[in-house]
């Protein structure tokens, strides 16, 4: 049955002056088996109000036409459901007053819709960098992996973080927090600072993975998001800590060695992220698998965390700056090829599948 029944042909033709005029602009949004079409509303002055809009799709490239009854409405946007994937529609609308029916628009694009895409993502935080002082290593970013799936024609942000600053040689403290990266819903925390001071306990920083404790001894690590990374490792008599990995606590006492980071094989080979950096102290600690640098002593600057890993850098001495985090990733990898990207990702393939790496903030849209 039709929503609104054709007019008789005996009225008075001075009643369609009084019809709505066409809406304009009328576009769409694929989606899962529906189309979200959006359109801008004619200009009604002369008419009376528009109580509703009408709409109907055809898959003849508008030989034939259905009518999508939904409720009535005087909103600009419409979600049409019940479509088929992989067939290609055309669309229209007219607005509805007191009167009647008004003019349809021209038809649309034909907008094809398709099912959810399934997308493994890897989402590393920038790690956390050192500080001076005999302080403690930067924590590595958040690690974040999965899978979940992605609505066609949506463009979805990639947020890339950085890796925090290190303390130069010529300030005493501690470092800095990482920044966070995300994807969808998921967010990897920024990895803590490693701490420094001259002379009291100078606890680490909360992060993805904790920093290392610096200063005096007995300083605690800085504590990590649960399901990102672990703690850094508290500072010792004369020295920091490590910072802690995605897989692995930072190591206690002077000069203590980074945590290991966790691996991954999004890319089709295992790679490892996240480690977090060595603590400073006259034998300074190594840094974690997975990008963390090695801490500083007397005669050596602390090493900044590998970039594109999280990891953390390694902590300072009294003369020698500490290393900054090394900046983050987000790697997506799916069966379909995405339609388009922002950001300038580096596209590869493995498996029969198209992979993500974007080391630098963007978009993306199946």
């Amino acid at each position: 049955m039709l929503r609104y029944p054709m007019q008789s042909l005996q009225e008075d033709f001075r009643w369609s002056l009084w019809k709505p005029p066409a809406p304009t602009g009328v576009s769409g949004i694929v989606g899962n088996g529906q189309v979200t079409l959006s359109w801008t509303a004619p200009n009604t002055a002369t008419q009376t109000p528009i109580t509703d809009y009408f709409i109907q799709y055809s898959s003849d490239s508008g030989s034939t036409w259905t009518a999508f009854l939904d409720g009535a409405s005087t909103a600009t946007t419409a979600t049409v459901t019940g479509l088929t994937n992989g067939t290609a529609y055309v669309f229209r609308v007219a607005a509805v007053n007191s009167v009647g029916v008004g003019a349809f628009s021209g038809a649309t694009s034909a907008l094809t819709p398709m099912p959810l895409v399934s997308v493994a993502y890897l989402v590393v935080a920038g790690g956390g960098g050192g500080g001076r002082f005999y302080s403690g290593g930067g924590g590595g970013g958040g690690f974040l992996s999965g899978s979940d799936y992605c609505s066609p024609g949506v463009a979805y942000t990639v947020t890339v973080g950085g890796g925090g600053a290190a303390l130069t040689a010529s300030n005493t403290g501690n470092g800095f927090v990482g920044s966070d990266s995300a994807f969808l819903t998921y967010t990897s925390k920024g990895g803590g600072y490693g701490a420094g001071s001259s002379s009291v306990q100078s606890p680490g920083g909360n992060g993805g993975s904790g920093g290392g404790g610096g200063g005096a001894g007995g300083a605690s690590g800085g504590s990590p998001v649960s399901g990102q990374g672990f703690a850094g490792g508290s500072s010792g008599s004369a020295g920091g800590g490590g910072g802690g990995g995605a897989g692995q606590v930072g190591a206690s006492g002077s000069g203590g060695n980074g945590g290991n980071g966790a691996t991954s094989s999004i890319t089709g080979a295992s790679q490892t992220y996240c480690g977090g950096g060595g603590g400073s102290a006259s034998s300074y600690g190594s840094g974690g698998s997975g990008g963390g640098g090695a801490g500083a002593n007397d005669s050596i600057s602390g090493v900044a965390g590998t970039a594109y890993t999280g990891g953390g850098g390694g902590g300072g001495s009294s003369p020698r700056a500490g290393g900054s985090g090394g900046s983050g990733v987000v790697i997506l990898r799916a069966s379909r090829s995405a339609a388009s990207t922002t950001g300038s990702p580096t596209v590869t393939t493995s498996g029969g599948d198209t992979i993500y790496t974007f080391t630098g903030s963007g978009s993306i849209t199946f």
